[in-house]
Formats: C-alpha cells, structure tokens, sequence
C-alpha cells in the first residue's frame, strides 16, 4: 500500500481513554494523525492503518474496499468486545500484551476474527496465544477451570476454536493423576486453610495423603452443562472409579436438585401467570438433568400443559436421560400432550354441545390447531432418530384430535422423514404408521408428492389418487373438503408451513412445487399434441407411470369415480375408493393383484 518506512516511528506510543458525550473512545498519542476509526460496540479507536493491516488479513480486505482516505470500520459481532480488540490492537503496535487465564480467551477468538495469522506476519497474535494455552493454561488445573468457564461467553467462536475441548480434555487427563502427585492447588486444599496462632495469618497446613475426590468440588463449580460435558469426558476416558460418582451426585447434582426445587416452589400459584411457557420448558430441562423429586416435577409438568399450546418445538427438545435410548424424552412430551388433552377436550366438546358463540369455538379449535402444528413439528424432528419405535411414534401422532389437523400436509412430512429414515420396515408396518394420516386432508401439493412417493404404501397411493379425481370432479383443486370449514387461522398456517421446518421438511416442498411446475408443463404439451387420453374427472393429476399402473389397477373406471375392489394385500386407515363409495360400490369387480 505503499506506506513509508518512517511509520515504524509510531512507537513509542500511548494509549488513552476518552469519554464524549456518553460514547467512550480510544486514542493512540503518536506523532502521526490517526487514519482509521475501527468502531466496537460502543466503543470508537482512532488508530493507524499500518500496523493494523501488517498484522490483520481481515482488516486489509475491508480497507482495500474503502475509498476514503479516513476510513472508518465497523466490526460487528467482535468476539470479547472492545477489551479483546483493545489486546489485538496493542499487539499489532507492538505494545506489550499481559494475557492470563481470564482474558486468553477473549484475545484468541478476536485473533481469529482479525484473521491474525502466520501467513500474513510470522509468529502472529494466533501463533502466540497458542504457545501460551500449551505451555501454560492447559498445564494449570486452576487455569483450565477459568478458562472453561469463560469460554461460555465466547460462543461459537470458543467452540470452533476448540478451546472449551481442550479444557475439557485437559481437566479429565488431570482427575486420573495419582494422589501422591498432586502438586497444585485444588479447593479442598484452600478450605482447610486455618489462621496461625498469634499472628491471625493464614497459612496451609501440610496434608499427609490427598484424597481422593480432591477434584470434586472445583468441578461442581462449573456450570451444569459444562460440569456435564466434562464428567462425560472423565467417564469415557475410563478414569472414575464407581464409587466417586457417589461423591459427585453429593457436591454438584444435589446442589442444582435443590435449587431447582427451591425455584418450582416459588412459581406463582396461578397456573398462567408471571412465567412463559418457553421458561417453564428450560425449568423441565434442569429438573429432568438433575433429577428432582416426583412431586415438583409432578407440579411442572402440569404448568406446562395448561398453556402448551404457547410452546415452541425448539422447546420441546428435552434430551432423555438413561435408560432410554432415544434422543429426546418422548414420553415426556407425550405426558405434557396427554395433560393438555384433559383440560382443553373437555372445553371444546362443552363448546359444540352447548352451541356457544361462533368466536369462543373458533377460539377452542384455534388453540387446538397451534397444538397440532407444534405436534407435527415436534414428529418431524423425532422421525429421523432410529430409535423410535414406531409403536410410538403412531401413538404420539394420534394424541391430538382430529379437529387440531384441518389440513394434515405438516404430519404427513413427518411420516414421509420417518419412512425414509427406517428403511427395514416392513410393509405392515408403513401401514399402520400412513394408518394415523387422513389423505382426504392433504393439500393439492401434499397430494402429487404423495401420489409420486415410492415409501408409502400402495393402498395409500391409491387413496390419494381417489381423493384427487373427486377433488377434480368436484371443482375444488386447492383445499382439502374439511378445510373451507375451519377458521382462516388455519389457513395462515398452511401458508407459513415451510419457514418454520427443518431442512427436510423444506425439502419436500421444494419436491412438490417442482413436480406442479412439471404438471402444468406435461399437460400443456398433451394439449398441444390433441391427446386425448387424459385421466378421468377433468381435473385429475398426470402421474407418473408407477402410479398410473396402480390406478389403473386398483380402479378400473368406466363410470367416472365409480369402481370395484374386493380387497388388497395393502391398507390404509384414511378411507379407501371402496369405503367412500359405500353402498355404490359393486360387490364383484376387475381388481387384480400387483
């Protein structure tokens, strides 16, 4: 960038805080006017471009992009915030740097934002602070302790960097070391710390054996999902004997049990008032870890179902503890559903039965329908865990009324991920878990993916095909019947179905606006080609050939949406060509096994 040599001149140098109208600012005293203002927070530092770009790649890319002689740059998002940059900053001025355990953190992650490293300058900010974490804090106990806790604040960059598993490891490594070798100091060691007599001085008395669990209590003050991760760690490296797991629950979990019971005794009497659903949630969460006692819980769990209808999926994914082998806790969910049922049924039939105002039973069904979607959404994240059964799976499905599902696109997404993601099922098995989705209420788009699906089975299939060719028939090609009838607030949903799913999800409709896109271009060219053979009901689907050859099969159609079937070796619970048809179907037909 051609800047002179003289601009080494700038050291030596200081470096002063200012305060201007209530924003603070950090000034570098050289002889040389500054020509860059790199703001921080709320933070302003007037400094010099040279010694920055030297040492920073990410800062000579933006000032590269900047046109102005006096350039100012905002770091957005800067890892530690001014005192970190300050570190980095002072460094690239060649000012001498005191890092210790508690800013170490901080300082490398901004490294890694300012790009501070060898390529550009060798033994950069980066490489120093490596050197330092190495040879010094991942040797201390205590060091790896603070450093661990700090990296909580530092997220993701901590974890990117790997910092927190370098702590991590390096704590396990040290709770295996001999007693006899302890020569570091610990907790245990400093509360057994007395005043000498005569001269009030404290001083440490020598301990003839350390013990044993002489770790415990510095790791019980870790929070409690690092003190997790660590105790992980300590386990899987085979290090803790049986006994000590004993002596942790004593120091850390009965700690947090108490608290947590201690907090549920003082929520509010009203079941709805003063703490969110999302709260109550990250409460369960906590209990479920430290395992409170039934009654607390007891008295949570029925919180959360009065007012689940409030709650996100997000929420809803509580990790299950062992014995179960699933990811998340199914059954509790299932029992937050079950507690929600018992209440909120009671309300909708007393509102049908006793013909209540328009606007409270559309109020009952819309609180319904925001439990079934979060439903569908909580199946959708649980079908792609291998170990759950689909016993259970089916039974969480059907947990909800049918007024809850006015249009079932979202639940059969989640069918579609199970299947996929447990291909040795076998074929009684894809029947009974389509058994729980009602095809009548799949919209238009739903329905030719279906209708395309290789995972569903056949019967299935042919349900969809059916249900389409009376949509067609009937003029109504974008709803699903039962969906005219329920409040707009369902329709909002089924708009808004595809921003609030996982990447799966989205994938699928992704399939399903392709395919109408390919539709409508297949059925321009039949027209342009005067083809004539289109499927009956003028507004069925053109399918592919696997389906065509089922349809043709299953429904031999001479009489426009009447046929015949006496029965197939596939079945599905939402109702067959055969049983809409009901006492028009014929009891002899041309049905021909696949």
């Amino acid at each position: 960038m051609g800047y002179p040599s003289g601009c080494c001149k700038l050291i030596p140098i200081e470096w002063k805080l200012s305060s201007r109208i209530g924003q603070a600012s950090e000034y570098v005293t050289t002889e040389l006017a500054s020509d860059i203002v790199i703001n921080v927070g709320d933070v302003k530092f007037h400094l010099h471009k040279f010694p920055l770009l030297a040492k920073s790649n990410y800062l000579q890319k933006l000032v590269s992009k900047a046109k102005d002689e006096k350039t100012e740059v905002n770091l957005h998002g800067f890892p530690g915030g001014p005192n970190a940059f300050e570190i980095c900053a002072k460094f690239c001025y060649g000012m001498t740097v005191t890092l210790n355990a508690y800013n170490v953190v901080a300082a490398r992650c901004g490294a890694e934002y300012l790009k501070m490293t060898d390529d550009i300058e060798s033994g950069n900010l980066i490489f120093k602070i490596e050197i330092f974490l190495n040879s010094s804090v991942f040797r201390s106990w205590k060091d790896c302790i603070i450093v661990l806790q700090a990296t909580k604040s530092l997220l993701p960059w901590s974890e990117d960097l790997k910092v927190a598993w370098r702590c991590i490891d390096s704590i396990a490594l040290k709770t295996s070391v001999d007693p006899a070798n302890i020569n570091w100091a610990y907790t245990y060691s400093r509360r057994l710390a007395v005043s000498e007599p005569g001269n009030g001085l404290p001083f440490q008395p020598k301990i003839p054996v350390v013990p044993k669990d002489w770790w415990v209590e510095d790791i019980c003050d870790l929070e409690i999902d690092l003190y997790k991760r660590v105790m992980v760690a300590i386990k899987s490296k085979g290090r803790m004997l049986g006994s000590m797991e004993g002596l942790i629950a004593d120091g850390h979990t009965l700690k947090n049990k108490s608290i947590i019971e201690t907090i549920i005794s003082l929520l509010p009497s009203y079941m709805d008032a003063g703490c969110s659903c999302s709260f109550l949630l990250k409460l369960l969460k906590f209990a479920t870890l430290v395992e409170v006692g039934d009654i607390p819980r007891a008295e949570l769990v029925k919180r959360i179902s009065s007012q689940l209808d409030k709650a996100s999926v997000q929420d809803l994914l509580i990790p299950a503890r062992w014995p179960e082998i699933t990811v998340y806790d199914v059954a509790l969910v299932q029992s937050l559903v079950n507690g929600f049922a018992k209440k909120h049924s009671q309300e909708l039939d007393y509102a049908e039965e006793n013909e209540r105002s328009k606007d409270d039973l559309v109020l009952c069904r819309g609180v319904w329908m925001d439990v079934g979607k979060l439903i569908d959404g909580y199946l959708a994240q649980i079908a792609s865990d291998p170990n759950v059964s689909l016993s259970s799976f089916a039974e969480f499905s059907q947990s909800i009324p049918t007024v809850a599902r006015p249009v079932q696109d979202s639940l059969y997404r989640a069918i579609d991920i199970y299947l996929k993601e447990h291909p040795s099922l076998t074929k009684s098995e894809r029947k009974k878990i389509c058994g729980v989705m009602d095809v009548e209420k799949l919209t238009v788009n739903a329905s030719m993916h279906a209708a395309q699906n290789e995972r569903l089975p056949l019967r299935v299939v042919v349900q969809v095909l059916y249900c389409e060719q009376i949509r067609g028939a009937n003029g109504n090609t974008n709803m699903p019947p039962s969906f005219s009838r329920e409040s707009s607030r369902s329709t909002r949903q089924t708009e808004d179905w595809g921003r609030s799913l996982p990447e799966d999800l989205r994938s699928i409709d992704r399939q399903m606006r392709s395919m109408k896109v390919t539709d409508d271009e297949r059925r321009r060219r039949e027209k342009k080609k005067k083809n004539t053979n289109k499927i009956s009901g003028g507004g069925a689907l053109l399918l592919p050939s696997r389906s065509r050859r089922f349809f043709d099969r299953f429904w031999i159609g001479g009489n426009k949406g009447r046929g015949e079937n006496r029965g197939s070796d596939t079945s599905g619970s939402s109702r067959s060509p055969t049983s809409i048809l009901g006492e028009e179907a014929s009891s002899k037909g041309n049905f021909q096994k696949v």
